[in-house]
C-alpha cells in the first residue's frame, strides 16, 4: 500500500514507522502531492491544510483543524483529522467526515483506531487543551503564577503529559490562537485572552 504525505519532515518521520506493508511518499508542495496518482490514500498534515482535493479519489485524511468539511465543501472521500503536534502519535483519532471502507483499511493497516465527532472546528480533544491553554493565560495575566509553576501544577494534579504552556509550545501558539478565535465567534467561553493575542501577535 502506497500512501502519500505533504507535511514536514518530523509529521513523515514518525508515520514511516508505523503500519504494515506502506510504502510512505513523502512530499513537500501541493504539486508533488497531487501528482501521486497511484496511491491508496493521502495525508495533508499541513496546519490547517485547505486545499481542493477534488481530483483524488481515495481517502484524504486531511489537517483541516479550523475550517470544517461543509465549509469547505469536501467531497465524501475528505476526513479530517487533528493532526496537531502530539496528536498523530496517539493510538485513538479523532476523524469527521465518512469514514468509508477504504478509509478503514488504511486505519486498520496503521494500526490506528479511531472516533468519528461531529464536523465542527477543533473536534473535541484540541477544544479542550485550547481552552486549558486559554484558561492558563488568563492565570498569568492575573499574576496567579509563573508559566513553570502552572505547568508543574497541571501535570501532578491532573497527570497530563504537558503542562500548559508546554502544550501551547508543542502544538504552536498561533494555532492555538486561531482555533480559540473561530470558536469564539459563536461561543464566547472560548474568547482568547490578551496574553495569548499578545503572544501570537509576537510570533
Amino acid at each position: 500500500m502506497e500512501i502519500v504525505v505533504l507535511g514536514d519532515e518530523k509529521e513523515f518521520n514518525f508515520l514511516k514507522n508505523i503500519g504494515d506493508s506502506i510504502t510512505w511518499i513523502c512530499t513537500n508542495t501541493a504539486e508533488k502531492f497531487f501528482s501521486n496518482k497511484h496511491a491508496a490514500a493521502y495525508f495533508d498534515l499541513r496546519a490547517n491544510a485547505a486545499e481542493d482535493y477534488s481530483s483524488i479519489a481515495k481517502p484524504v485524511f486531511t489537517n483541516s483543524m479550523i475550517a470544517t468539511l461543509a465549509e469547505n465543501h469536501h467531497g465524501s472521500n475528505i476526513i479530517r483529522i487533528n493532526a496537531w503536534p502530539g496528536f498523530v502519535e496517539k493510538d485513538l483519532w479523532e476523524l469527521a467526515g465518512v469514514v468509508s471502507a477504504e478509509a478503514i483499511g488504511v486505519l486498520e493497516k496503521l494500526h490506528k483506531k479511531y472516533i468519528v465527532v461531529p464536523d465542527e472546528p477543533g473536534f473535541v480533544s484540541a477544544r479542550i487543551i485550547a481552552m486549558i491553554i486559554n484558561e492558563a493565560f488568563f492565570a498569568l495575566d492575573e499574576n496567579v503564577s509563573s508559566k513553570n509553576d502552572i505547568d508543574i501544577a497541571m501535570k501532578l494534579g491532573t497527570n497530563y503529559p504537558y503542562g500548559p504552556f508546554e502544550w501551547c509550545e508543542k502544538i504552536g501558539v498561533q494555532q492555538v490562537y486561531q482555533l480559540l478565535a473561530k470558536l469564539s465567534l459563536t461561543d464566547r467561553r472560548f474568547l482568547p485572552s490578551a496574553g495569548i493575542a499578545a503572544a501570537n501577535k509576537n510570533k
